[in-house]
């Protein structure tokens, strides 16, 4: 029995040692993959001594991808949903065009806020909160009319009493299909963020409001203590177990695709900041069911969910939070994602214009399109500020003399 324990143990310990050098090949069959281009790009004068930094260069592609850099600008816009004391417009969904006439839905709200713990349940706790959605249109891109309110909140008891907030919007046959964010009152450091969905015939509505979330967080974690702490927990749970965030619908690969951001209970600090994570959940119809992926989360960045299709894939913008923070990231199934460049900053709640050609080139979807800022008020908390829109547009290296779009309050 003791030799043949022996001869198992010398057996695997051989195994052990062939697998590690095949894995050792493969690691150096794959430096061989790069050309003296890119050694020479990289300004790596010896491959047989490569530092660690250099490897990464390497293995990411930092010599590569230049058609995917480039740079924002901020422009404001004409009409009736700039800056406005005392008035929240925020969080712009993409731009639709229908019978030439571009559209957006946004989260607006009027009055002050104040935080938590102030005693009073009806106070706003959170420049998001209380909100409700609103549309606008333009015939031009520049300058653009409020129309008025689309979605309200639901039934006092339902999933959305509270407030419904981070509008996006999917055009599919025929029909119009807005999702967002929604609260149950009262709105607590602990509450649960759901995502709702409403329906309707004309991008106008009337909207017919779902009477259930379609997307729900895990709720998979567990508090500690019964002080309204998001961040005193026993157990974390999933990186959604909390809230899920900034929806963005897509008919994708003939399913319904739900990118979502996911924020977990007892939220830590990563290398990049707060702990941010995408995921997604697809659907064979658009109401849903939604089920979430295996492979979730997606991301291990990402503040705000921006994500356009290319090339049979989809591409992303990473603004805020996390270790790859302000980069631009393809994954050609939808779902792995690679790091294609780095950016300087990236504007707040990008809607991006879904009649661009996106295939066009890595960057086209981000030609121009909306998203806010925000006003402050010196001497008095970031919750205080009024979110106004205003437009974007991006310049890629592809050609660096070309204009911005013109700045109109020139």
């Amino acid at each position: 029995m003791k030799l043949l324990t022996t001869f198992l143990i010398i057996s695997v310990m051989l195994t052990s040692c062939d697998d590690n050098k095949k894995a050792l090949k493969t690691n150096d069959e794959k430096t061989m993959e790069y050309s003296q281009e890119d050694y020479d790009f990289l300004a790596i004068g010896n491959p047989d001594k490569i530092s660690a930094a250099s490897k990464r260069a390497l293995e990411r592609g930092y010599h590569k991808n230049a058609e995917w850099f480039g740079e924002f600008r901020i422009h404001n816009l004409k009409g009736n949903v700039g800056y406005e004391k005392g008035v929240t417009r925020r969080d712009p969904s993409m731009v639709i065009q229908v019978d030439g006439l571009y559209y957006t839905y946004y989260s607006k709200s009027t009055g002050k806020t104040y935080g938590f713990g102030t005693g009073d349940p009806e106070k706003k706790v959170f420049p998001w909160d209380k909100t409700e959605i609103w549309y606008a249109t333009s015939k031009d891109g520049w300058e653009w009319t409020e129309q008025g309110l689309a979605v309200t909140f639901g039934p006092k008891g339902s999933y959305d009493d509270r407030s419904v907030f981070t509008p996006e919007v999917l055009a599919h046959n025929g029909k119009y299909y807005l999702v967002y964010q929604s609260i149950q009152a009262p709105y607590l450091n602990r509450s649960f963020n759901t995502v709702g969905m409403s329906v309707a015939d004309s991008p106008r509505g009337p909207w017919k409001r779902l009477e259930a979330p379609i997307l729900e967080p895990a709720m998979d974690g567990e508090w500690l203590g019964e002080e309204d702490s998001r961040f005193k927990v026993k157990q974390q749970g999933s990186f959604d177990s909390q809230k899920v965030h900034d929806p963005t619908l897509f008919y994708y690969k003939g399913k319904f695709y739900l990118y979502y951001k996911g924020e977990r209970m007892g939220e830590r600090m990563t290398a990049g900041g707060r702990e941010i994570r995408w995921g997604v959940a697809i659907a064979d119809k658009p109401e849903g069911p939604y089920i979430k992926s295996e492979y979730n989360p997606i991301t291990q960045s990402g503040h705000e969910i921006c994500i356009w299709p290319y090339k049979g894939g989809m591409a992303l913008v990473h603004s805020a939070d996390g270790p790859e923070k302000r980069t631009i990231q393809y994954a050609p199934d939808g779902i792995n994602f690679e790091v294609m460049s780095y950016i300087w900053d990236a504007p707040s709640a990008m809607g991006l214009v879904t009649t661009l050609d996106n295939d066009k080139h890595p960057t086209e979807a981000l030609r121009w399109g909306l998203c806010h800022k925000t006003k402050f008020y010196p001497g008095e908390s970031w919750l205080t500020g009024n979110d106004y829109l205003v437009r974007f547009s991006f310049s890629s290296n592809r050609d660096t003399k070309r204009e911005f779009a013109k700045d109109k309050d020139k």
